[in-house]
């Protein structure tokens, strides 16, 4: 490694020679604008060179040998680089990006220094890797998952978190992440809804706005940031059957209005430097081949002017799975062509890089369309700042790695997503000197992470189970049983002054690749919640788990439910002070929860043509979006709504007072929805468009303004455009979707 190092050194001083005689390449000089040393670089590149610039390497597998890794995609924290396996791999042309190595930054320099050095034009690698909820190298911080961020309803967190996983990352080497998620999560079954923000557009597209101005910082090139890959684009969230990279069945006024809203925001305002294109297809077309998408509405729409990525496998899938190719050479071409810039070990290197060598050679692929897309990747690794300083303190990750600041932040994140659900007869909190308590479940001893989360181990030390025992008295009894033998648990339970229920999923049930048929509580943790409840005792229930579930005998029969997620390392803190008061919950769902899996879909913002009833019921969810209890109560008052004057542009403003009416401090999220009375389309019976997260004391009242852009308002029309129908518009105000107070406005 010191002789890479060495010699990287004395390039850079063989550089600063030439630059004083005035002899260095433009794109080697820093004083150029960014553009401009892009295309100086492009001009001096082979053909070959382009190419492999769109190419993705495995890391572990291309770079390291067996005894240098713990499993396929991380390697040892003490692996040293040898170039021999590399010089096989990669040769002497360079290399796109780097991918599934997660190395240290002794590691990372050695490699980066390698790439630099043996390639004739001293390009660097971009190092890519996982971070939905925490970069996932071994021993990083592991935040809540992305539906527990959505919980919280609070984009600032979100901000914070994008910044803390990118300064991880980033002390590592590590350029570009992989999220955040912003599909829409329509439906529950999808095993990937706990990735996601839920299924409202507009909260989704502020929590992903946030979480990308976050990780991108105010500069790529700083020693914290990273480039943010907004992904599945676009329509993943909603397959058919809830299925994963199933066909997705909507018109593009549905894609526009709906789909295509969360990532918006984080394009065009965060300007997001990386774009995922998704496995799916959208009324028959994939994404990895649909310029509509790709140019037409991300480029020249939005004005995106970073690089787009293939999900893994998504150009394979052309040919093997949508069957829009003949042949993977006709696949990467089509793809090409299409807008995507970069494969994701879609094929073997040879097939990919001979196809678009073939592809300009025969006049398939344009020269033009090649080097638009090198040029992107040579733009992102310029932002970067890869050329002028492409290696990383190696000091600096012991002061970020699981910084005190960032575990605050991961336990703070799970405070705020929890979501009380129900709270009969004032159940909660407990108290702590209670005699004897009960927990019982799968989920009581250990700290449920989620999917994306593959280098930490899920433990029992922050389970609620211990964490329980920490917060009660020492005179309380803690008893605890996994549920595993019905009859000791309902023994436990008739000792137990109130028992709390761990029940829930995890991951192998919830997760990339694990969609369900059905929505109740898995295995028998129905039959066993039945029986605890009909011991007459009091019962709290805690769910941890990915997505929505179907739970109506308990919305029925149990008195208090708290809904936890996936909260992270600190997940069974954050519960266990929740249950006993030190945590007053504020989180609200992001997603509607529905009694069944018939009922489906059964998002709140549905089109006013729906029907409301089934022979055996309504179509009513359980527990409806932007709901959430608190252990306090709040009230809304003297509502007014400005609009604003006709031609002038400006916000509709909603102002009200909000008053903490209970006698706890605490947290409500104010949320405001608009329904417009007619419009030249269908439009939803109401729409999330402003929300605040709000601390007030108890007693406390405080006279609050949210603002409404009148883009938000806009519909894309019958004649294919966004526009404003002037008319009459409802302004509903109140702590969940059901509302409490509304105005009317007037937009001429």
């Amino acid at each position: 490694m010191k002789a890479y190092l060495l010699i990287t050194l004395g390039l850079a001083i063989m550089t600063g020679i030439s630059a004083a005689q005035n002899d260095t390449p433009i794109y080697k000089d820093s004083n150029y604008p960014v553009d401009k040393r892009v295309q100086d670089l492009l001009s001096r590149m082979t053909l070959e060179e382009k190419v492999r610039q769109l190419d993705m390497y495995s890391g572990a597998d291309d770079l390291l040998t067996h005894g240098q890794k713990i499993d396929d995609t991380h390697a040892k924290a003490d692996a040293i680089f040898r170039p021999q396996r590399a010089e096989k791999r990669i040769g002497a042309i360079g290399v796109g990006s780097i991918h599934d190595i997660y190395p240290s930054a002794q590691l990372y320099n050695a490699i980066q220094a390698w790439v630099i050095d043996s390639s004739r034009l001293g390009i660097p690698a971009l190092f890519i890797e996982e971070g939905l909820h925490g970069y996932m190298g071994y021993g990083q911080t592991v935040f809540p998952q992305s539906v527990n961020l959505a919980a919280t309803w609070n984009p600032q967190l979100a901000r914070e978190t994008g910044a803390a996983i990118a300064s991880e990352a980033r002390a590592d080497g590590v350029d570009m992440i992989l999220a955040p998620v912003l599909d829409v999560a329509r439906d529950p079954r999808w095993g990937r809804v706990e990735e996601d923000f839920g299924e409202d557009p507009f909260l989704s597209g502020q929590m992903g706005l946030n979480y990308v101005e976050g990780m991108q910082g105010n500069s790529l090139a700083a020693e914290d940031t990273c480039i943010a890959e907004p992904k599945h684009f676009a329509a993943h969230g909603s397959p058919e059957g809830g299925v994963n990279a199933s066909p997705v069945h909507a018109g593009e006024r549905e894609v526009r209005t709906v789909m295509l809203k969360t990532f918006e925001p984080a394009v065009r305002e965060g300007h997001a430097m990386g774009i995922m294109a998704a496995y799916n297809d959208i009324d028959g077309v994939p994404c990895t081949a649909n310029p509509w998408l790709l140019n037409t509405v991300l480029r020249d729409e939005w004005g995106f002017e970073g690089f787009v990525l293939s999900d893994l496998g998504a150009i394979r899938r052309l040919y093997a799975d949508h069957h829009v190719a003949a042949t993977p050479a006709d696949a990467v071409q089509l793809a090409i062509n299409s807008g995507v810039d970069m494969q994701f070990y879609d094929f073997p290197h040879e097939v990919f890089q001979d196809a678009l060598i073939d592809g300009v050679k025969s006049g398939k692929v344009s020269q033009g369309t090649l080097d638009a897309a090198v040029s992107r990747i040579l733009r992102a690794k310029f932002l970067l700042g890869l050329f002028d300083h492409p290696f990383v303190d190696t000091n600096l990750d012991k002061s970020v790695r699981r910084s005190p600041e960032h575990l605050a932040l991961s336990l703070e994140v799970a405070r705020q997503s929890m979501c009380l659900l129900k709270n009969e007869s004032g159940l909660l909190p407990l108290k702590t000197n209670l005699h004897c308590i009960a927990i019982i479940g799968p989920n009581a001893d250990i700290a449920r992470l989620g999917d994306y989360a593959d280098a930490a181990k899920e433990t029992s030390e922050y389970g609620m189970l211990n964490q329980i025992k920490k917060l009660v008295s020492r005179r309380t009894r803690v008893l605890f049983s996994d549920g595993g033998h019905a009859d000791d648990a309902k023994a436990l339970a008739r000792k137990a002054d109130v028992v709390v229920m761990a029940l829930g999923e995890w991951h192998g049930i919830s997760g990339e690749g694990f969609d369900r048929s059905d929505l109740n509580l898995p295995g028998d943790q129905e039959n066993l919640l039945e029986a605890i409840v009909k011991t007459g005792k009091p019962v709290v229930l805690v769910l941890q788990n990915g997505r929505a579930l179907s739970i109506p005998w308990a919305a029925r029969n149990v008195p208090a439910i708290l809904e936890a997620w996936y909260p992270g390392e600190f997940g069974g803190r954050a519960i266990a002070e929740t249950l006993f008061g030190v945590n007053n919950p504020a989180g609200r769902l992001p997603v509607s929860f529905p009694k069944n899996v018939g009922q489906l879909p059964v998002y709140y913002n549905h089109f006013p043509s729906k029907g409301k009833y089934y022979v055996g019921g309504d179509d009513s969810p359980q527990f409806i979006f932007g709901f959430g209890l608190s252990y306090t109560t709040f009230k809304y008052e003297n509502l007014t709504v400005t609009a604003p004057s006709e031609g002038s542009g400006d916000d509709v403003l909603v102002s009200f007072d909000l008053i903490n009416t209970g006698k706890r401090d605490g947290d409500e999220v104010a949320q405001v929805y608009v329904r417009e009375a007619t419009a030249s389309v269908a439009t939803p019976i109401e729409a999330l468009k402003a929300f605040s997260r709000v601390h007030l004391k108890a007693g406390e009242a405080k006279s609050m303004t949210l603002h409404i852009r009148q883009s938000d308002l806009e519909v894309w029309g019958a004649d294919k455009k966004w526009e404003l129908d002037p008319g009459e518009f409802t302004a509903m105000v109140g702590g969940s979707s059901a509302g409490g107070l509304s105005a009317k406005f007037d937009l001429n």
